[in-house]
């Protein structure tokens, strides 16, 4: 089986990659000539786990090949996704010219029967804008091609991206005829030998289920935070809380853990996109609104705590452990590092920086507007506080009598709950976490 994916990022890489490493022959095509021509080497412009060396093992058994080129592409093609950016306009849509674009580029190039299938995360109505495009690039040659159009959502969590891919909780897949279902189900049933399902649906609510469960588990994320700061002002520990409620089945523990908000690419673009398309059909989503407003300000929780114990920031140095939106990714879109940094450096406040990954990014966001560590203790020296944003596993268990050694203050900010306030007092140090009383220095 032959398939072509348009767009080389997150999705389409992983997604054209994880197909091929099944048998299926993919070519991914994007208008990208370096990165083209990178990936033909093998070089991949993402970080995520494991991804360079399935690249190359396909790439070796000439199951994965890259193009700029989707004329070039689509004589033997079956299947081709649409993986496309969607970047959220102005007012929080999600914009689809890169999509409807290259729904356009088929139109203009396929000579047989395709199942056009979006793969990017797009509002609830796409596919038959798609579907328009098409047809319409398709009339203006003056000939008649048969095609479907499809809707398969993914549900692929960064740095876990390839096992999500391979052994799937469930495939979303709308469709509109039988030809398209069977030609779906082929595809995708490598990916089912272990019991869970695919799950046909009409296009509108495949469109529909993507950002229902990506507002669902922002809701829960903004609910805990929420939950967490009440905590704080009655006295109450959110540990407990969380234990509490997650051991109720109806509930479960994912999600519940408390901290300075969430960011990366789907939550805080769906939730905005969700509320937009109620708003265009005169609805008003209240409950995801307050989750966005919950979430804009727990990003600013770690700040209010370091300026209620410094008071007044100017000329203090700051430590920051983690830049990306969570551990094991690159990605720092709408991370809440972001929104601490600029809140402390507009304080007066100096920054010093390390992530395991991020760096590069980090510099291409802040440039000089604040220091990089070499490694997680370079950034400690004189540094007056420490403040953990992300918690990479290299963090959990740091040697606290280099942190005593190198800190001008033994003050830890601890963003993510990761260490435990008793072992924090037992060395001296006055510690900060969210939604749990205040530890105090006997």
């Amino acid at each position: 089986m032959k398939i072509s994916i348009i767009g080389t990022g997150y999705v389409g890489l992983v997604s054209g990659t994880c197909f091929s490493d099944t048998g299926v022959n993919v070519t991914c095509i994007d208008i990208n000539e370096k990165k083209i021509a990178d990936l033909k080497k093998g070089i991949i412009p993402i970080y995520e786990p494991g991804l360079d060396r399935m690249v190359l093992a396909n790439i070796e058994k000439e199951r994965l090949h890259f193009s700029t080129s989707i004329k070039d592409s689509l004589d033997q093609t079956e299947v081709v996704f649409i993986a496309v950016g969607t970047p959220p306009d102005e007012d929080g849509s999600a914009d689809l010219s890169y999509v409807l674009e290259a729904a356009r580029e088929i139109g203009r190039h396929m000579t047989k029967y395709l199942v056009i299938v979006t793969k990017s995360t797009v509002p609830i109505g796409t596919a038959q804008k798609v579907k328009a495009a098409v047809r319409d690039e398709i009339e203006k040659r003056g000939i008649n091609l048969s095609f479907d159009v499809a809707s398969n959502p993914e549900f692929l969590k960064e740095g876990n991206a390839i096992e999500d891919f391979l052994k799937p909780d469930r495939i979303v897949i709308g469709v509109e005829t039988e030809q398209a279902e069977k030609i779906m189900s082929r595809l995708y049933k490598p990916f089912v030998l272990n019991g869970h399902p695919i799950l046909f649906m009409d296009i509108p609510s495949a469109e529909m289920t993507k950002y229902t469960a990506n507002a669902m588990l922002a809701t829960k994320i903004s609910f805990m935070n929420d939950i967490a700061n009440l905590c704080e002002i009655v006295g109450a520990d959110v540990t407990s809380v969380r234990k509490g409620i997650g051991s109720d089945s109806r509930i479960g523990h994912k999600f519940l853990y408390a901290g300075c908000g969430y960011g990366g690419s789907c939550f805080p673009k769906d939730v905005k996109a969700i509320i937009k398309t109620a708003q265009l059909h005169n609805y008003k989503l209240r409950i995801l609104e307050a989750v966005e407003d919950v979430n804009d300000d727990q990003k600013l929780v770690l700040t209010k705590k370091i300026t209620s114990h410094f008071h007044d920031l100017r000329g203090k140095t700051f430590a920051i452990w983690g830049l990306a939106f969570k551990p094991q990714t690159d990605d720092m879109r709408e991370a809440p590092s972001i929104s601490i940094i600029n809140s402390l450096i507009e304080a007066g406040a100096k920054i010093k920086a390390y992530d395991p990954i991020a760096m590069e990014e980090a510099e291409r966001l802040f440039g000089n507007k604040i220091e990089y560590g070499k490694d997680q203790y370079d950034v400690l020296i004189d540094a007056d506080a420490l403040v953990l944003v992300t918690e990479w596993p290299e963090f959990r268990l740091p040697n606290f009598k280099v942190l005593e050694k190198l800190l001008i203050n033994k003050v830890i900010f601890d963003g993510r709950n990761i260490y435990e306030q008793d072992e924090m007092l037992e060395n001296g140090f006055t510690y900060y976490s969210i939604g749990r009383k205040q530890a105090k220095l006997k």
